[in-house]
């Protein structure tokens, strides 16, 4: 399996069928298991097998494919998978951490990753810093000898700055520190986290993996060691699980999830190139366009720019509300990553909790808009954009 390309690991990693062969991976809709005697129940608890499950809490034959079929597309040892993209991020950053630790942290993250890294972390003894993430020297700043822990997202939400995971997980190492890399609009697909030096990979499967809006879902990809003795003893005891029935539509997400990210990203670029310079926008912000600030950066570790763009309309709010209301296709949601696409306002939605000053230090402008690209025809959405355009 491991000298499988992608595509194929998408459709068949991970693949346990039961004793009726069945094609399409099946569902295993029970919370519980049945042991032929008490010896085998006193000793599953002692031991858990590879396919022997206690409770689904724990684990569960469907939610485990789901998980070996993402650590192989990852390049992880291993993966757990979680409720929520955010049962993800939190299951990841709490079961390492412990009161006296210092984390380290880019500024730019989405307003729940920010909620725990800055009130629930803190407040249970954790010592947060936090640098803009594209300043190396920062980073080399705020990382001290006895720093646990560092946290960005490898490609931020939403003016899309994009971190030198190598520079900073070398930064991080030096110190024994462990890296921790929130992917989502990197994709699955486009992903080089763990080459380039991240140690725990999180995923909101929400997004591109479910990508059509049905289920919520999360998991984090890292070593075997990490998964089972740091991450797994904390979620399977505050119960953080995947549904069964959700890591089945996740696997069957998973099965066109190239094609879907791709398709995106070609159109995202599209719609980018389209826009740029127009009279009623003053940015328009894609890490493929040249004038993106970290464009050579993005050019070599992201195959593809990604699939959101941002577009910051002159004018504000009501500028930016008009655009958002004259839209055809596009649909108004706080999703990402999905197969319709979603035109998101932050500073009213996303990022509504942060301060003016804090939105203003990260870049969100009031006329700042997120565009998450779907599969719409490429032509279609890029007349639809200029058409929102006109209307400003």
């Amino acid at each position: 399996m491991t000298d499988w390309n992608t595509r194929t690991k998408l459709v068949h990693a991970g693949t346990r069928r039961s004793q009726y062969n069945e094609v399409s991976e099946a569902i295993f809709l029970t919370q519980g298991f049945v042991y032929d005697t008490a010896e085998d129940a006193e000793a599953r608890f002692i031991e858990t097998g590879p396919d022997e499950y206690i409770y689904a809490r724990y684990g569960n034959p469907t939610v485990r494919m789901f998980e070996e079929r993402i650590a192989a597309l990852e390049g992880t040892e291993d993966a757990f998978a979680t409720a929520s993209g955010m049962a993800a991020v939190n299951g990841a950053m709490t079961s390492m951490l412990r009161a006296g630790d210092h984390v380290v942290s880019a500024r730019a993250l989405f307003g729940s990753c920010l909620y725990i890294l800055e009130d629930i972390l803190t407040r249970y003894g954790v010592e947060v810093t936090f640098v803009d993430g594209t300043d190396l020297d920062q980073w080399k700043a705020a990382i001290r000898s006895d720093t646990k822990a560092v946290f960005f997202e490898s490609l931020s939400n939403p003016t899309l700055e994009v971190i030198d995971i190598k520079s900073v997980a070398e930064l991080a190492h030096a110190v024994g520190a462990t890296v921790v890399v929130d992917n989502v609009f990197a994709t699955p697909v486009f992903s080089r986290a763990v080459e380039l030096g991240a140690d725990v990979v999180v995923y909101s499967a929400t997004k591109h993996i479910d990508g059509q809006g049905r289920c919520l879902g999360g998991v984090i990809c890292a070593s075997r060691d990490f998964i089972r003795k740091t991450a797994e003893p904390y979620l399977k005891h505050t119960g953080g699980a995947l549904s069964p029935f959700n890591a089945w539509v996740m696997l069957k997400g998973m099965e066109t999830l190239d094609l879907r990210c791709r398709a995106q990203a070609d159109t995202a670029l599209a719609i980018a190139q389209a826009v740029q310079g127009h009279e009623k926008l003053a940015n328009t912000i894609y890490p493929h366009l040249a004038d993106h600030p970290q464009h050579a950066l993005a050019m070599e570790t992201m195959e593809k720019g990604g699939t959101v763009l941002s577009l910051d309309i002159k004018g504000g709010k009501d500028a930016a509300f008009r655009f958002l209301n004259a839209l055809q296709i596009v649909t108004i949601s706080n999703n990402l990553g999905d197969a319709k696409s979603i035109a998101t306002h932050p500073t009213t939605t996303t990022h509504q909790r942060l301060t003016d000053a804090q939105r203003a230090s990260l870049g969100i402008t009031d006329g700042l808009v997120r565009f998450s690209v779907g599969l719409e025809d490429t032509q279609d959405l890029i007349a639809d954009v200029l058409a929102g355009l006109d209307a400003v």
